[in-house]
């Protein structure tokens, strides 16, 4: 396996969409939604494991998920866990895992990732990372794996790319544009065009590359890191970045870098990708009864007159359900959620009435 290829694993959300069942102290990564016997966050670092060396992969994260990282992932040594002190978007933790893994090889190739998401077929998805790694290896380019849409989803961002390929490779394209979340009118034409593609969020770089294209394109925060180079990957890293993060700016990656340069190039992949971001994208994944019932975990869950709800409960509890369709039903931490599935964009909004009336007893 080769020895410059590195893993950055993100692991700072809190996946309020998923309330009840994640919270703050307990998010959506660290979570087992399909009881397999493995969460999200083990699932991703599984993936990676063959891709890259086990000591090459590092996770980044809030501070507070430390000991939930090492609870999960046991074999990661403390250097490979980059503790965050602050929520600053994916910008700054970028930099912060390009500068601390540029200053243990020069000549790294990284590949970033959620820790959330779900993928179906592993091999492809391997071969589209191993691909990407490649042609990075040696372009002073920024690379990202479009999912090749089936429909038009207005909950995804989008990027646009034309006919300007990266060298002798054939399959990544020069990037044209990039779409936030569009509506379903703009969304319906972008899948009728057939050169536009969900963006995953996972990118793929060189060390030099990605630092090159911060000291271009977000100077201050490239300079923030910079400056702890001396600390990096030492017993004085964790001061340097309590110090670091308090000054930077909460940015992602997409505006701050993507939209801006002029050399980024995607590689359109279908590999059974989900980002999970609702629970309609776990009832999605799921497996279902022969009337769509999607039940997590099913033993003692009985459904009578019920159909295509999503239903995630404790297992040890007994629950019924006469004439309901088309619900979402969770329960989880002293809590119960009802929910029709059409309306399940309210959840957030939801979850921040009960803060405002509870404070963060539930949440």
């Amino acid at each position: 396996m080769d020895k410059n290829r590195y893993a950055l694993i993100m692991a700072g959300g809190v996946g309020s969409r998923f309330w009840p069942v994640s919270r703050t102290e307990f998010p959506k990564q660290f979570i087992d939604f399909f009881g397999i016997g493995k969460t999200l966050i083990q699932s991703t670092y599984e993936r990676f494991l063959q891709i890259c060396l086990p000591e090459n992969i590092f996770i980044v994260t809030n501070e507070s998920y430390v000991d939930l990282i090492k609870e999960q992932l046991p074999e990661l040594g403390d250097n490979q866990i980059l503790a965050e002190p602050l929520m600053r978007n994916t910008a700054p933790c970028i930099a912060y895992g390009a500068a601390k893994i540029a200053e243990l090889n020069a000549d790294a190739v990284i590949v970033v990732a959620p820790s959330d998401h779900t993928i179906g077929n592993q091999k492809a998805f391997i071969a589209a990372i191993d691909q990407a790694m490649m042609a990075a290896t040696n372009c002073d380019c920024l690379i990202t794996l479009g999912i090749k849409p089936n429909r038009p989803d207005t909950g995804y961002g989008y990027i646009q790319y034309n006919d300007e390929i990266l060298g002798e490779h054939q399959d990544i394209h020069k990037v044209k544009t990039f779409t936030e979340k569009p509506n379903l009118e703009l969304a319906k034409s972008f899948l009728q065009s057939g050169d536009f593609l969900w963006n995953a969020g996972i990118f793929i770089w060189s060390a030099g590359a990605i630092n090159k294209a911060l000291q271009k394109h977000l100077p201050d925060i490239y300079d923030i890191f910079a400056g702890g180079r001396s600390a990096f990957n030492t017993a004085n890293e964790k001061t340097f970045i309590a110090s670091a993060y308090q000054l930077c700016t909460n940015i992602s990656i997409d505006f701050g870098i993507m939209e801006k340069a002029d050399n980024v190039y995607v590689l359109p992949s279908d590999f059974g990708w989900s980002d999970l971001g609702t629970w309609a994208s776990i009832y999605e994944m799921a497996e279902k009864d022969y009337v769509g019932n999607a039940v997590i975990p099913s033993e003692q869950v009985m459904m009578f007159d019920s159909s295509n709800c999503m239903v995630n409960v404790p297992e040890e509890k007994l629950v019924i359900l006469q004439g309901l369709h088309d619900y979402i039903v969770v329960e989880a931490n002293n809590t119960l959620l009802i929910c029709p599935r059409a309306e399940e964009q309210n959840v957030k909004h939801i979850v921040a009435d009960v803060k405002a009336k509870f404070g963060g007893k539930f949440i």
